[in-house]
């Protein structure tokens, strides 16, 4: 089963197209369950997606944050819920498009028989949004590469696949979102990239201005590079099971 993720505030307008459109991309392909975490909206995403997932027959869970903590919380509130063996995040905006995780699916299939932690990273290579957000992006997307050295050229991307048990051993941190795949990298695990598609937001506004998207970003950075740099991965040269003698067992 694929757990699809989606982190929303007042998404009202663009979660029932989203669920249909997940549901249309995955039905053919296979299991999935969609886990929408209502991060503090006023209006109404949250009986917008439960109508959307009665009307489709599709698999949902709705969890309800009394107020709003930000995307990362959304996402592990999501994570820890969620029941598929793959995780997908995808942003609640509809910018990102659903038809593109089949694609992220059969990359994961790929990897996963001989990998045990990886990330499939989604890549805007077209991104639909404004001069001023796509010249944001190159600014910090060049400082994350110096940094971090992570492998992917759009960490912004909201669409991606890691797997479940992969997810369990990240650390958790406000922002972690935006470094999932450094995250991975820092445990050994790995990256690849796949194009997708980007559209533009028909409904709503964005929650990031230059600030909360940019500068904060940049500190988020060094504290990655921080984490990075002080990571151990062990190699194992053994690993034995011992039972007990026959006599020493309990009666």
């Amino acid at each position: 089963m694929i757990s699809v993720l989606i982190p929303a505030k007042n998404e009202a307008g663009n979660i029932g197209t989203l669920v249909g459109e997940v549901a249309a991309a995955l039905s053919p392909v296979c299991r999935f369950e969609v886990v929408l975490v209502d991060d503090g909206s006023t209006d109404g995403t949250a009986a917008e997606f439960v109508q959307a997932c009665k009307d489709l027959g599709a698999q949902g869970q709705l969890i309800q944050h009394q107020a709003s903590v930000g995307q990362s919380t959304a996402v592990a509130t999501a994570a820890r819920h969620a029941q598929g063996r793959f995780l997908v995040t995808i942003d609640g905006d509809g910018q990102n498009d659903p038809a593109d995780i089949p694609e992220l699916l059969r990359a994961a299939q790929e990897i996963a028989p001989s990998t045990e932690h990886f990330c499939i990273a989604g890549y805007r290579k077209n991104r639909q949004d404004t001069e001023w957000k796509k010249f944001q992006s190159r600014i910090a997307n060049g400082v994350r590469q110096r940094l971090l050295n992570d492998q992917v050229p759009d960490s912004g991307c909201g669409l991606k696949l890691i797997p479940k048990q992969t997810w369990a051993v990240l650390p958790y941190f406000d922002h972690m979102h935006r470094f999932i795949p450094a995250l991975v990298c820092r445990i050994g695990g790995t990256i690849r990239v796949v194009p997708v598609n980007h559209r533009a937001r028909s409904v709503g506004v964005s929650k990031y201005t230059a600030w909360n998207r940019l500068w904060v970003g940049l500190v988020d950075m060094a504290g990655v590079a921080w984490l990075a740099r002080r990571a151990k991965r062990p190699v194992i040269a053994g690993h034995q099971q011992v039972a007990p003698a026959d006599h020493e067992k309990p009666a």
